[in-house]
């Protein structure tokens, strides 16, 4: 079992020494979450609570997460960095697979990409791209991307990116990995259909069972049983070793470590978060990884 340390909302200017005590404490590596800023009048509703009100806001940081995976890597030497989740569609495809690809070339191939389709709709209202169409481009992105990332000349005519012949230099050393995130039916066809791994939202080990089950469904359907695929779940209630026994026997490889703010408190000091770690590489990570 691999575990990952989610450093969400944590103070911008420790991430460097968390990044260190992270790989110190034996993490596979950290996750990272992604906004591009808060609207000041939020309609949208958050997904994941039962008042649909997020529990961040405009004073909550979210950092670049490429720029923030760039200077990680360069101070360390093992950990991995991976998003949680990236708004893939956000975006323009072209962008993700230069700024992603430079950052797996450079770190010599520690950075997974987690991605999702988002769901604040001021977001995508600010930046010009229609909220409607999000997962056909999301569908589309991911390709366009793998053809940047051989390093060849390539062309790519879509329903939504209509690209000329084109060649991305440099290339990442590999492929990077594409993970999908959520727990929507949508999201675990695309994962089974697309991605190379999925990430939970937050679940129980009961939920996190039927997800994986489901996915090996789908999965088996999309003909990819045979595939390599990776999962990383965060649970919301600590598991026994029993209860990782029967996980790791659904398919699940990895989970996380609870974020700083629901551990140790809204704010802590880069020691406090290091003391944090450390302790859980030793009743955890030593244990079961």
């Amino acid at each position: 079992m691999k575990f990952w340390q989610v450093v969400s909302f944590s103070e911008p200017d420790q991430l460097l020494d968390v990044a260190r005590a992270a790989e110190e404490a034996g993490f596979e590596g950290v996750l990272l979450s992604d906004h591009l800023f808060f609207p000041g009048e939020l309609r949208t509703k958050y997904p994941y609570s039962e008042d649909g009100k997020p529990m961040f806001d405009g004073t909550t940081p979210f950092p670049d997460v490429i720029v923030t995976i760039a200077a990680m890597a360069a101070v360390t030497t093992r950990l991995r960095f991976g998003t949680m989740v990236y708004i893939l569609p956000l975006r323009h495809p072209l962008e993700v697979a230069k700024s992603v690809g430079t950052a797996a070339l450079l770190s010599r191939g520690r950075v997974l990409l987690g991605t999702g389709a988002g769901w604040i709709r001021e977001e995508y209202e600010a930046l010009g791209v229609d909220f409607a169409t999000r997962g056909r481009r999301y569908d589309e992105m991911i390709d366009v991307m793998r053809k940047a990332w051989t390093g060849r000349m390539v062309e790519h005519r879509g329903a939504i990116f209509d690209l000329g012949s084109f060649q991305m230099s440099p290339a990442p050393a590999a492929q990077v990995p594409i993970y999908i995130g959520g727990i929507t039916e949508p999201a675990l066809r695309r994962a089974a259909r697309l991605g190379d791994g999925w990430i939970g939202t937050g679940q129980t080990p009961e939920q996190a069972m039927a997800l994986l089950g489901r996915l090996r469904e789908l999965r088996s359907a999309a003909g990819r049983a045979a595939a390599p695929f990776e999962t990383i779940v965060p649970l919301v209630t600590p598991p026994g070793a029993d209860d990782y026994a029967r996980l790791a026997d659904a398919g699940m490889t990895a989970t996380t470590a609870w974020p700083f703010t629901y551990v140790i408190g809204p704010t802590s000091t880069a020691s406090q978060k290091r003391e944090a770690m450390l302790r859980f590489g030793e009743a955890v990570i030593s244990k079961l990884g």
